[in-house]
């Protein structure tokens, strides 16, 4: 049933379900403002960021960094709607702590329930799937540089980065991954200071390739670059879920998630813009859709120092880590409300068995689509076109103009309307290029391949 905005209540009841396990065990609220940040801070910045001087090659330097700015204004503008949101609800009576019950209650509608589940669901076993892959991708890189010839491959990797998830998986609440997410955001500014002082390095050096910033001949070309670019960028700041973040706060809540915004943000401001003005300023229309993979040519020597390239990979390999973490909280919830019970302790053999066989299954069977689908990051720019877009930056606006209900006509309404509109665009010409590109590359994808497709 719809939510009353006048009323400031709605036709069914949402509180918090004593015997919901989910609740009292995987979103306990007993964070403060900071631990809610340093989540933000693992789920929006991670290696991805390797990917931003790429998006700055389709559009150049005035316009890239003037898209960066703004997409980054506007993710911070549609959370903190979101929080607004939530605190809205919860004043009336109404704590919503998972997405698709907010989204249900105040768009008052029974397929949204369904809709948000599934979105957010395939979005968080994707990038778990993502993540196992990539981090099995890191440790392959240091195993062949220091063995080349040596026996192991991919899917052994794979097993080695499960193994560990599965382990660190057994945490039983969001809560207690703080300190681990505190450690993945100081390994985001470390990866962030390595790769932005090797590209300044590779750009100072006689091996780096001659400076060109400019754009396609092509008009058609331009504007397809670009396109796929604001997608990119889109996507990079885009997390999906805020509501479960904010359910870990401590009570009361009010004020809080915009004191996480910021320091989230605060680390955005140094982690996006230093890499994609280094790695863009050293390859220009030269760099590789991943910087590192420009630090490290195919032919010829690697324009940075070895340990330094090492460092790096494994920064961003313990950043995994914490990532997968994290982007599993949505499913282990789910698990744990149909399957713990609550009136007893979250460490009770009642409880704990179910939790360790669950999480062990869901991370054998991301592990093996890893291992299956070694080109799953093509798949993965199609979920996050088609998913991140509706969940970051369309729903925040739509509930906001519902749930508090600013005049038709005023500037505040009309503004989240554009802001609806233009993204869900930017959306559909996302997954059309995702898309494409998945056919383009479709020639090299091989079933249990030992390479990476990128």
């Amino acid at each position: 049933m719809a939510f009353d905005a006048e009323a400031g209540a709605a036709t069914k009841p949402a509180a918090t379900d004593a015997s919901d396990a989910g609740a009292a065990f995987v979103l306990e609220s007993k964070g403060t403002w900071w631990h809610a940040g340093f989540h933000l801070t693992t789920a929006i910045v991670g290696p991805t960021v390797l990917t931003l001087p790429y998006a700055l090659r389709g559009m150049g330097w005035a316009l890239g960094l003037a898209v960066l700015t703004i997409i980054g204004a506007v993710t911070f503008y549609e959370y903190s709607l979101m929080s607004r949101v939530l605190e809205h609800c919860e004043a009336r009576g109404r704590r919503h702590i998972r997405f698709r019950e907010l989204a249900a209650d105040v768009l008052g509608s029974g397929w949204m329930f369904y809709f948000v589940v599934t979105v957010q669901t395939t979005i968080n076993t994707g990038v778990s799937i993502g993540t196992i892959l990539l981090a099995a991708d890191c440790l392959e890189i240091m195993y062949t540089s220091l063995s080349p010839n040596g026996p192991l491959k991919l899917y052994h990797f794979i097993i080695i980065v499960a193994v560990a998830l599965a382990l660190l998986s057994q945490l039983p609440s969001f809560h207690s991954l703080r300190h681990i997410n505190f450690a993945s955001l100081l390994l985001s500014l470390g990866y962030t200071i390595l790769v932005s002082a090797a590209c300044i390095g590779a750009g100072l050096s006689k091996d780096a390739p001659a400076k060109d910033y400019s754009l396609s001949s092509s008009k058609s070309d331009q504007t397809f670059n670009a396109f796929l670019s604001i997608s990119i960028l889109a996507s990079v700041f885009g997390n999906g879920i805020l509501p479960e973040i904010q359910a870990t706060l401590a009570p009361p809540v009010a004020g809080k998630m915009i004191k996480a915004l910021v320091l989230c943000y605060s680390v955005i401001a140094f982690t996006f813009y230093l890499p994609s003005i280094t790695g863009y300023w050293a390859f220009g229309s030269h760099v590789q859709s991943n910087v590192l993979e420009s630090l490290m040519p195919d032919s010829g020597p690697a324009l940075a120092p070895t340990w330094l390239l090492g460092l790096t990979v494994l920064f961003v390999l313990l950043q995994l880590l914490a990532i997968g973490l994290v982007y599993s909280q949505v499913a282990y919830e789910i698990m744990e409300k149909n399957s713990a019970d609550a009136m007893q302790g979250k460490f009770s053999r009642r409880n704990v068995v179910p939790r360790l066989l669950l999480r062990t299954l869901y991370l054998a069977f991301c592990a093996f689509m890893a291992a299956m689908l070694p080109f799953f990051g093509d798949i993965v720019g199609v979920v996050g076109a088609v998913g991140f877009i509706p969940l970051d930056f369309v729903l925040p606006v739509l509930m906001y103009n519902i749930a508090l209900a600013p005049p038709r006509r005023s500037p505040l309404f009309l503004a989240n309307t554009a802001i609806m509109v233009v993204f869900a665009g930017v959306g559909a010409i996302g997954a059309f290029a995702s898309i494409r590109k998945l056919v383009l590359d479709a020639g090299e994808f091989k079933l249990f391949s030992n390479n990476v497709v990128d």
